[in-house]
């Protein structure tokens, strides 16, 4: 159809596949980015602002982690499973919808620290913030997307009174892509919760804290999120 319009010239469907293929193109699942982002802004953070916070955090003696929050929804399905051949399976979960709100931070040595709150409010952020850093004996860098929870002046407050253990920075507005904590979610959803029966509100809480610990637990995994085209930039 576009071509019809712009260039006056009927092709079938057919025809216009067979000419994309041989111009070394080919059908692929699209990765989804906001019309809002800047692409010059995220350049310089690769380049130039989160190089920047790496050797500040090195001259600190301090540990980088990524956070976000996420909520997963009862009714998110993924997976497959067995059934005979022409028939297709019927699997029995709650028709209820309902959602399960979690933050966490991960860090490019492999380690993550989460909870499951309500609603993340400035109060459960900072609660989230004092149990990242404790038992740490090291400053804390954390770097968030700009959520109004991160940038308001109750968390501004706390953070600026800790003396420097802990600081905030912010990614560049619409690139969710690059922060690697959002593989822990696409991992929790489509790899384990999405895969699960789900009968209830708390049966789905206590599902989703056994598969983070589990995760908690394999640090080489949590590495792995570093290693995504969009997010190498932050490996070790």
């Amino acid at each position: 159809e576009l071509i019809r319009r712009q260039f006056k010239v009927a092709m079938s469907e057919v025809s216009v596949g067979r000419l994309l293929r041989k111009l070394g193109l080919s059908p692929q699942r699209p990765l989804m980015r906001a019309y809002q982002r800047d692409p010059a802004l995220v350049t310089d953070w690769i380049t130039h602002e989160f190089p920047r916070i790496r050797a500040q955090a090195k001259a600190a003696g301090a540990d980088i982690f990524f956070g976000d929050e996420a909520a997963v929804w009862s009714d998110y399905h993924t997976g497959t499973t067995w059934a005979p051949v022409g028939v297709t399976p019927v699997v029995k979960t709650t028709g209820t919808r309902f959602k399960l709100n979690l933050i966490s931070a991960i860090s490019p040595k492999g380690q993550l620290r989460f909870n499951a709150p309500g609603n993340v409010t400035a109060d459960v952020f900072i609660e989230f913030l004092k149990r990242l850093m404790q038992g740490s004996p090291r400053p804390i860098f954390l770097i968030v997307d700009g959520h109004p929870v991160h940038r308001s002046a109750k968390v501004r407050k706390f953070v600026e009174g800790l003396d420097g253990k802990l600081q905030l920075f912010r990614l560049p507005a619409y690139s969710s892509d690059l922060n690697p904590d959002e593989h822990v979610w696409a991992h929790l959803k489509s790899h384990k919760l999405g895969r699960s029966i789900i009968k209830g509100p708390e049966q789905m809480k206590k599902l989703a804290l056994r598969f983070m610990r589990s995760l908690q637990k394999a640090p080489g995994i949590v590495r792995a999120f570093f290693r995504h085209p969009s997010t190498r930039y932050a490996a070790e």
